[in-house]
């Protein structure tokens, strides 16, 4: 048995303790929030055991805690946690930006007890209420250790992410920051700065909102994600951030000239090149962006869980185009993406489903 920590339980950090609760009902889980309902829900909901103070002793009994609060407060954690915990305890966290905390980290002396953490899961909702133990299930759990974290630590570390449902990936923190502004914090400003610029381009009577679909609506989805959040990120991994939209701004001027002087060639294989990269990226790409007739769901993680839904859509003579698991949900709902040919088989799909209790999210 293992006694393990939160200190916040929000969204993921209710998500995860949920998935070891699942998993590992034997372990011992104890919880720090700042609002008592959300112990409460916790604590009547049978996710966790015990409710700690925000300083409390027995932490030092832990041997995993993670950090599930807003960045700052996790910093702070770290101080007094580093005095608390016993030899052997893991310290790890949730966070979207690593390099901020490694660098905290080091500074404290604290790098053979820390292993930093990011699941590539979320919801557009927030909160303990909208986790639930199915939000990590095969979404990549990224893994960022300390450098004086030792081999036996990192895969007891790593083992017990795989047990939860999670996909484990070890990167230096370094690492994770720069890919992830290349492919999550660069795309969200770029929605954020294509809604603005056509909302300062659309004339009084909003033809352009009007008309805005498709294409336009499926590549700024993410614009309505948190400007809270989304202005903490940009703050915390504005380097990282910076060297990608330099490379952006390069491309974006190159591109103009193209058109400008008309390179037939040259704008086919732009284009060319796109579409073929998007296409490799995963079974259920849609090539040229179009409308998609496109649902996620919830499903657990077991033997015959998606044959049972291709199943139930066959017998109703629902047609398939595509079907895959999502790991990276970072900004998704859902666990299943499952794409469809035409809307009239989405909207036939999207009731049966309901009717059989399925958890299912439209775009």
């Amino acid at each position: 048995m293992k006694t393990i920590a939160f200190i916040g339980l929000g969204l993921i950090g209710g998500s995860i303790a949920k998935a070891i609760r699942k998993f590992h009902p034997d372990y011992h889980i104890l919880a720090y929030a700042r609002h008592k309902e959300t112990l409460a829900a916790a604590l009547s909901s049978n996710t966790i055991d015990a409710v700690c103070e925000e300083h409390d002793k027995r932490y030092s009994t832990c041997d995993y805690i993670f950090l599930c609060a807003p960045v700052e407060h996790n910093l702070q954690y770290l101080e007094y946690l580093k005095d608390v915990i016993s030899d052997g305890c893991i310290i790890t966290d949730v966070g979207s930006v690593k390099s901020i905390i490694h660098q905290r980290v080091e500074e404290l002396g604290m790098e053979k007890c820390f292993i930093g953490g990011h699941p590539m899961a979320g919801s557009e909702r927030s909160g303990f209420a909208n986790s639930n133990d199915r939000i990590i299930e095969n979404a990549y759990y990224i893994i960022t250790p300390g450098g004086e974290v030792d081999l036996e630590h990192l895969t007891d570390f790593t083992e017990l992410i795989a047990s939860i449902g999670a996909i484990p990936m070890v990167l230096t923190a370094e690492e994770h920051d720069y890919i992830t502004a290349g492919v999550s914090h660069l795309p969200h400003i770029i929605a954020s700065a294509l809604v603005n610029l056509v909302n300062a381009l659309d004339n009084e009577q909003e033809y352009m909102k009007t008309i805005a679909a498709g294409g336009f609506r499926d590549i700024t989805r993410i614009a309505s994600s948190s400007p809270v959040m989304w202005q903490q990120i940009c703050l915390e991994n504005n380097k990282n951030i910076s060297i990608v939209l330099d490379e952006y701004i390069r491309m974006l001027i190159q591109i103009r000239c193209t058109i400008d002087n008309q390179e037939a060639d040259n704008l086919y294989q732009m284009f060319a090149s796109s579409k073929d990269y998007r296409d490799s990226i995963d079974v259920t790409s849609s090539g040229p962006i179009s409308k998609l007739h496109v649902v996620y769901l919830d499903i657990a993680d077991e033997a015959g869980g998606i044959a049972t839904i291709a199943t139930i859509l066959a017998m109703d003579n629902i047609n398939i185009k595509n079907i895959g698991i999502i790991h990276n949900r970072e900004f998704e709902q859902g666990v299943l993406k499952i794409e469809f040919y035409e809307e009239d088989a989405l909207n036939r799909a999207v009731a049966l489903l309901k009717k059989r209790n399925y958890i299912v999210y439209e775009r």
